[in-house]
């Protein structure tokens, strides 16, 4: 049977040009909006400043009084040269004249470098004035997360687009990603709010301004002037001047060109404050002048698909007042301060988008990185109290008899060559692409789905052509060995498993290039090179890793060889990274994308390549959101022709994927999106349609007892299974340790678990999962 698909599929280059109009739709998918084109506002009375609402203020002595915060924060390198912030409140405490009926204070706003803080508080200090202090807790940090909720699943950094965006868009996306821990670390509004909340019972107006600012007495006393003249009006808007030298401030006859965005004074009794949701570098500031309705070149930013919306306007729309002007002190980067063209602009904003990105991951290195063990299993205990089960036990000693009959293997073996000709490159078939029907020459094969390939099934005799059946062996194999030697003893294990790596990845005669450019191929397509698919062939690397790990540990490969092995994976890794098939496979939609990052963050975790680590667990969850609806099903593979093989299997990696993540401190078990969708809502949809016959297709047979180490895994992870879900289990020592590899099923993954082991549940009542 075919349906519209597979007809489509059959005519040639139909798929190509499906795939360059649909990427040409996503290039030029339109902005969302721009703030200019909203509805305008209606229109408002001025507010006038009456004793009903804040009478305190009337009294003569009070009547004009002002208190300048000034917010210090972080210097962004390289946005701004280091220590620059230092420097320039030393230019202000020794240059800056007293203010007219204006008390001067400072907010030191988490300053993550611990001597920079304690010399901006000493001055501070000497000086004699007054400061608002919010430390920075690494504590804090640690627990601040991602905010990726809102980045559309077809720009997300994994994705194609993302690299046919404009450098400013690929930055906005990295910074609503790092929104939370921004706003924790710069906490820019958040610092202005807290001197708003400060000043209001200081004085009548309050400017809660940036720390660079510095006021002539000319400059303060045009502010002073026009503020006291509109005194009814609650906001006034100060331009502010771009300075690259700071002296030219101490001529008393500097009058600069104030075209910068301006900072705000507010009345005492105002309503509106800044939004703190709003983060520094993306128009933390922007978002308030749109409110009030203040113009500007920022009515024309556009407000694109990854960005917070644009707000409404306020209620004290209209009712501000603009004049005088401040100076913005030098950043400590010239060729940054001197243009005043839109490309000095966008190379303004691009440099503090790297800086913020840059300080952002330094916070986040030295959180995280001092988890990576690299010399840890992650799915294998290492104590040495911990027994394996009695059936286990039994199914182990058998698995260790037959792997001991068969091997060492290699990509060499195979009778078939690949079409690159050489015998050390992997190479298997497309499974589910067959030969056109019609049997013209040049027709591309056609694709049915669920259908395999004579030869591309696993451990089939014909399989031996191909290098996908010993290579499970390989993998397989090596974690047998690495377990029983883990829980014997015996180095005839160990042995063994030694050479079995030194086989397939060091010996010059047998090893296997590290690449995958001839896994999956379709004949006839692509210069017959693989598919990006063919890449899930080896995502069971996962566990061998923890293998080579537990080898290493007793002696069976020396510290040579693990060089050698690293090479090979560091090699492989760039080629997953960059080569054509591993783009293709990090941008998919379905269960490959999943597998493709259960692949970069094993070998991350085992090479020590944090940074790539944490940011592949980072993008996992905008994949993750997008793979489960809010009810828990997996829309993706719910549109295959075995649609519980596909459930369960995307699910198991997403199990994998997560105990690399716990095993760095990082928690996917329980991030869920605004609408609770998430890998336990995954888990309890699919548990929930095991107690009874599958409900959607399922052409081929199915092993109902893959739902057991779902099952499992929850109760490990969230506690007791509510019985509407799944009434009972058996004993979870008492299941097959080893299911068939397609199954996505870690080999062993009952192996530590008690012959007793299971909760309340467990027992003999109810129905449960179906076998």
């Amino acid at each position: 049977m075919f349906n519209l698909r597979s007809i489509v599929g059959m005519i040639p280059g139909a798929r190509a040009i499906k795939q360059a109009v649909w990427g040409r739709m996503l290039n030029y998918r339109p902005l969302v909006s721009f703030p200019k084109n909203r509805e305008s506002p209606k229109s408002l009375e001025i507010h006038e400043f009456s004793s009903a609402e804040n009478g305190n203020f009337l009294s003569e002595d009070r009547a004009h009084t002002f208190v300048l915060y000034r917010i210090i924060g972080n210097d962004l390198v390289p946005r701004h040269e280091k220590g620059q912030s230092r420097r320039n409140l030393e230019f202000i405490l020794r240059h800056e004249e007293d203010l007219e009926g204006c008390e001067k204070r400072f907010v030191v706003n988490r300053i993550v470098d611990s001597d920079e803080e304690r010399h901006i508080i000493a001055l501070l200090e000497e000086a004699g004035l007054p400061y608002l202090h919010i430390p920075f807790s690494w504590a804090e940090y640690q627990k601040t997360g991602w905010d990726v909720q809102d980045i559309p699943i077809e720009f997300a950094p994994f994705s194609r687009n993302f690299e046919k965006l404009s450098p400013s868009s690929r930055g906005s996306i990295l910074m609503r990603q790092y929104r939370h821990k921004n706003n924790y670390v710069m906490n820019n509004n958040g610092a202005r709010n807290a001197a708003l909340e400060s000043g209001k019972v200081h004085a009548k107006w309050v400017l809660p301004w940036d720390g660079n600012c510095f006021l002539t007495v000319h400059a303060w006393d045009k502010i002073r002037q026009l503020v006291i003249a509109h005194g009814s009006i609650p906001y006034h808007i100060v331009p502010m001047a771009r300075i690259v030298d700071n002296d030219e401030l101490l001529d008393p006859t500097f009058r600069p060109n104030a075209i910068e965005e301006p900072q705000v004074i507010f009345r005492a009794d105002s309503s509106e404050v800044f939004d703190s949701e709003y983060p520094y570098g993306r128009r933390s500031k922007v978002e308030f002048f749109w409110r009030i309705g203040y113009p500007g070149k920022w009515d024309n930013w556009p407000i694109e698909l990854w960005d917070l919306p644009c707000p409404e306007y306020s209620p004290d729309t209209g009712r501000y007042a603009e004049g005088g002007w401040v100076a913005r002190l030098y950043s400590g980067k010239a060729e940054l301060e001197k243009g005043r063209d839109r490309k000095a602009w966008i190379g303004r904003g691009e440099a503090r988008t790297e800086a913020i990105a840059s300080m952002l991951d330094m916070l986040d290195a030295h959180a995280f990185d001092h988890r990576l063990e690299l010399e840890c299993p992650v799915f294998v205990p290492w104590k040495d109290d911990v027994e394996i089960s009695t059936p286990a036990k039994a199914y182990l000693g058998n698995a260790v008899t037959e792997a001991l009959k068969r091997g060492p293997f290699s990509v060499v073996d195979k009778t078939t060559l690949p079409p690159s000709g050489v015998p050390h490159d992997y190479w298997h078939p497309a499974p589910y692409y067959w030969p056109h029907p019609l049997k013209i020459p040049g027709l591309p094969y056609v694709r049915r789905d669920g259908q395999r390939v004579s030869g591309t099934r696993m451990y089939e005799p014909l399989s031996d052509k191909y290098d996908r059946t010993r290579l499970q062996y390989m993998f397989d194999d090596t974690y047998t060995m690495a377990i029983a030697w883990r829980q014997y003893g015996d180095p005839v294990y160990g042995s063994r498993g030694g050479e079995l790596i030194r086989h397939w990845f060091l010996k010059p005669e047998t090893a296997m290039t590290p690449h995958l450019k001839y896994a999956q191929v379709r004949r006839g397509h692509n210069r017959n090179r693989g598919s990006s698919t063919g890449i899930i062939e080896f995502k069971d690397l996962y566990y061998f890793l923890d293998a080579v790990r537990i080898l290493k540990r007793g002696g069976f490969l020396t510290g040579e060889e693990l060089v050698d092995f690293k090479a090979w994976l560091v090699e492989y890794l760039e080629w997953l990274r960059t080569s054509e098939q591993g783009i293709g496979e990090r941008a998919a939609l379905n269960n490959h994308g999943t597998y493709y990052d259960l692949q970069i963050a094993a070998i991350c975790a085992f090479l020590g390549e944090a940074k790539l680590l944490r940011e592949t667990l980072r993008d996992s969850r905008i994949r993750l959101l997008a793979q489960f609806d809010a009810q828990g099903a997996q829309p993706h593979e719910l549109k295959r022709t075995n649609t519980a093989h596909y459930c369960c299997f995307n699910l198991q990696g997403w199990i994998h994927l997560a105990h690399i993540a716990e095993s760095v401190g990082e928690d996917l078990w329980n991030f869920t999106g605004e609408d609770g969708r998430g890998l336990k809502k995954g888990m309890e949809w699919l548990l929930a349609r095991s107690r009874s016959a599958w409900p959607y297709r399922q052409i081929e047979d199915f092993d109902s007892e893959r739902f057991l180490p779902i099952a499992y895994c929850y109760q490990e992870k969230y506690g007791h299974i509510a019985t509407e879900i799944v009434p009972s289990l058996p004993a979870a020592a008492r299941v097959k340790s080893k299911f068939h590899p397609h199954d996505g099923i870690r080999p062993y993954w009952n192996l530590f678990m008690p012959d007793s082991s299971c909760d309340a549940i467990c027992g003999s009542q109810g129905e449960g999962i179906t076998a």
